[in-house]
Formats: C-alpha cells, sequence, structure tokens
C-alpha cells in the first residue's frame, strides 16, 4: 500500500473504539460526512417506518407522509411554449420572494428522446440538440405557479449542481461532436442556468470548464473553485476534476471568464474502485493540468498526463460540497466491465485545506452497509440528520435514508410500473434535493417523467 495512505479497517476501528457493533464503527465515518453542516443538528436516528402502498400507483411512502405531482412528462407547459420534456433527471430548488420556490430540472434527452425539450429562442444551443433545463415556481404549499423552459438545444443533460450565487449549473453527459447524430454544435459541456429568469444567462457553453461526458458538480463556496465528475461508460473510465475561475468571487456570468481545469491524481492510486477500507485516507492529492480541456481530438481521459498516469473510477455520479469538504459518488464498479475490484457504492471526500482524501462510505457486497439494491446515484443532505441516496439499479426503484448511525431506510418507492406484468419495468429516480426551509423533499422519477413534492414528519 502506497506511503500516503493511512488505512483504518472495520476490525481495525472496532478494536480501538471497544464497541463490536458494526453499525457504530461506520457512525465515525458517517459522522465526518456531516460535521460542520445542517444536518449535523437533526436526529436521524432511525427510519420513519414501512412504505405504505399507494392506492393511486404512483409513490409509496411512509405513514404520515405525502405527494403531490407536480409535473408529469407529456403535460402541457403553464408558459404554453410546449409539452412537458422526457427523462426528468437532476434537479435543485432555490428561495424565492414570499416563500416562493425555484425548481430548476434537467432533461436527459438523447437525439432518440420521445418528448424534446422546446427549442426558444435566446435559450437555445443547438437546435437539433433536445435536451435541456425547465424551471418550475411554486408556491409555500407548492403548487404550480409556472413552468417554462429555462434552456434548451442542449444534449443529455444528466446532473449538475446549484452555485453559492443562486444559479443551476446543469451538465451534459455526452462527448458527440457537431455532425454526429444530426447535432450542428459540439457538445459535452456545462451551461449556467438562472431558475427565476432564465434569459439572463442564455444558451452560452462554459468551454472552459471541460468538454466531457459530465455528471455532476459543486462549488468550493470560499474559494469560488467548481469540482466535476465524470460519468464514462468504457474503460479507462472517468475522472474528478476542478475547475480554477479567472474570477471566483462568482456571481452570474462569471464562469464565462474561463480559468483553468485540472483533473485529481491520487499517488500510486490508478482507480479509486482498488480501495475498499472505510476509512481510508490519502494524503499529498495532486491535481494536473488538462492537456486539452476540449478534447479536439481526444477524449480527456485519454489525454497524456504524463509518466505517473491519472486516477480514473467508474461510475463518478453525484457530487456536493458539505460543511469544508467536497463529496463525490462512485455509484458502483465491476472488474468485469475494467474496474479494479467490485463494489455496489462509494461516497469520497476531499478536504482542500488539507489536500486529504478520504474513502466515507463503502456499500456492498463485502462491507459493513448495504443498499437492498445497488448503485447509489444522485444524493443530498436531508434536513432530519442524514443522506438521501437515489437507487439507479434493477427491479423496484427506491429512495434510501441513511441514518448517521449507518442504518439504511426505504424513504419511498416507485409504484408506477411502465412495462407489463410479464416483464415489469421501474423507472429510476432522481434529482432528489430538498426545499430552503427543509419541508419539503422534491424529487424526480425519470421515466416516466413525473416531478414529486413529498412532505410529512421531517423533524419527528
Amino acid at each position: 500500500m502506497p506511503e500516503n495512505v493511512r488505512s483504518a479497517t472495520r476490525r481495525q476501528m472496532l478494536a480501538r473504539t471497544g464497541v463490536l457493533s458494526a453499525s457504530i464503527a461506520f457512525a465515525g465515518s458517517l459522522g465526518e460526512l456531516f460535521a460542520g453542516t445542517a444536518a449535523a443538528q437533526g436526529l436521524g436516528h432511525s427510519g420513519y417506518g414501512p412504505l405504505v402502498p399507494d392506492p393511486n400507483g404512483l409513490l409509496d411512502l411512509p405513514e404520515g407522509f405525502r405527494y403531490r405531482v407536480l409535473s408529469r412528462e407529456g403535460d402541457q407547459l403553464r408558459s404554453g411554449e410546449g409539452l412537458v420534456p422526457s427523462n426528468h433527471d437532476g434537479m435543485s430548488a432555490f428561495a424565492g420572494r414570499h416563500g416562493r420556490v425555484h425548481l430548476v430540472r434537467n432533461h436527459e434527452n438523447r437525439n432518440t428522446a420521445r418528448i424534446p425539450v422546446p427549442t426558444i429562442e435566446s435559450l437555445t444551443y443547438d437546435p437539433m440538440g433536445k435536451g435541456g433545463c425547465t424551471a418550475l415556481t411554486l408556491d409555500s404549499r407548492n403548487r404550480v405557479l409556472s413552468e417554462r423552459v429555462a434552456i434548451a438545444g442542449t444534449a443529455v443533460n444528466c446532473a449538475g449542481g446549484p452555485t453559492p450565487w443562486g444559479t443551476w449549473l446543469t451538465c451534459e453527459e455526452t462527448e458527440e461532436k457537431a455532425g454526429t447524430n444530426g447535432y450542428t454544435k459540439d457538445h459535452g459541456f456545462i451551461f449556467e442556468v438562472d431558475p427565476v429568469d432564465p434569459r439572463r444567462t442564455g444558451a452560452v457553453p462554459l468551454t472552459a470548464m471541460g468538454r466531457f461526458q459530465h455528471e455532476a458538480i459543486a462549488v468550493d463556496p470560499w474559494r469560488g473553485i467548481v469540482y466535476e465528475t465524470e460519468d464514462a461508460f468504457l474503460t479507462p473510465f472517468g475522472l474528478f476534476y476542478r475547475f480554477l475561475p479567472n474570477k471566483p468571487e462568482g456571481g452570474i456570468g462569471s464562469l464565462r471568464a474561463g480559468g483553468r481545469l485540472q483533473a485529481m491524481r491520487v499517488p500510486g492510486i490508478p482507480d479509486l474502485s482498488s480501495i475498499q477500507e472505510t476509512g481510508a485516507t490519502f494524503d499529498g492529492i495532486e491535481w494536473v493540468d488538462v492537456p486539452d480541456p476540449l478534447a479536439a481530438q481526444t477524449p480527456i481521459r485519454l489525454q497524456d498526463f504524463g509518466p505517473k498516469g491519472i486516477t480514473h473510477a467508474q461510475k463518478l455520479e453525484g457530487c456536493y460540497w458539505g460543511g469544508k469538504s467536497v463529496y463525490f459518488v462512485s455509484s458502483f464498479a465491476h472488474s468485469a466491465e475494467g474496474s479494479a475490484a467490485d463494489h455496489f457504492g462509494q461516497i469520497w471526500r476531499y478536504d482542500p485545506s488539507t489536500r486529504r482524501l478520504t474513502l466515507v462510505i463503502v456499500f456492498g457486497p463485502d462491507t459493513d452497509v448495504q443498499l437492498p439494491g445497488e448503485s447509489p446515484d444522485n444524493i443530498c443532505l436531508a434536513p432530519s440528520g442524514g443522506l438521501m441516496v437515489c437507487e439507479d439499479g434493477n427491479g423496484a426503484q427506491h429512495v434510501y435514508g441513511v441514518t448517521r448511525k449507518g442504518e439504511v431506510y426505504a424513504m419511498a418507492r416507485g409504484a408506477q410500473n411502465i412495462g407489463t406484468p410479464e416483464a415489469p419495468e421501474w423507472g429510476e429516480f432522481a434529482g432528489v434535493t430538498f426545499s430552503p426551509d427543509g419541508e419539503t423533499m422534491y424529487v424526480n422519477c425519470y421515466t416516466p417523467g413525473t416531478t414529486f413534492a413529498v412532505t410529512g414528519r421531517w423533524r419527528n
């Protein structure tokens, strides 16, 4: 094991504390996840009870919780601009005036999407792109006041993340260039979206932030650094990036001023999946300039990063800022697909002040913490003192909660069967986020595209 690694196995953690409970051993690492955050003030000691079947066949929730359907694929947009597009994915909630909430929602539409994002003048990047974002404004009771196109003409808008100045960065999870699949412009960029007035941000690609299969971002609110995940489908897998903006003070349009894109190198570790021990810590993390951020000839993950190489990981997806660190998710790793080892999900923490990387959680198959399914995808901090994790796997799909004690519980289950009794299919969950006051959980069903507002006894 490299000298820069300090490993703490589950057995060692138990021995140091003198406690035999695996959940208590796990709590130390999970407690680190919430340190310095609002979630650390909550209870989060257990779940909310068994899920109750929904008589309407949409969303199963624990007793005492209820949902409101805010928007469904194929309905008319309130703006009259067209139909609600397909493939609801990443999402974030922003505070508005008089208790209002602004939701920005991605549509991960490829060129085969059933319902594209309507093209709107001044909000369209490539008329042949079918992806983009829609924006909803809700009143204090989660009633929809407006719903409109926020950006159009992009492609495969998967996730993204909010900025400290109140905008949404939507990410294209593709590397297709102009001339492929009918596109008239290159794709694989990040775009900034103003949830209140999308025309303030327009449809301008933030090219300096790189062209690759983007998944999610998180912004360091003190340094202005933007962290980015890459969900590449084939080996070599994606990289974890940071963008050093020329205008770190932020503000709408500031990221257009450019900056420097770098990729993370963990010395001696070419593949993060090889690390399987909760608490494993790496010091001296290095950041290497990306040779060609626009990937004009070669995808970034295949570019030459020097004799020391670069660190890859399969299914790098969720990314968020908590306390003084950035957290990012590897949804799974399969050795049969080229990863160094197998796991059902990892959550990593990087502390920029110490340049230290820590493996905070490992989900199954041979660890203390296992989801009933597999493949954690979108993730967020919950006001009840834990995590909410969207499952992206096989069979019935769930939103799982993970408490600060390491207990995993089902918070929601998709009841909508979109297949047949002989071949059932369930749409994955995506875009889980909470209202600014913490009273409502918003979440999407990917397909058929549906946006829910879930309320209940979050603080009991």
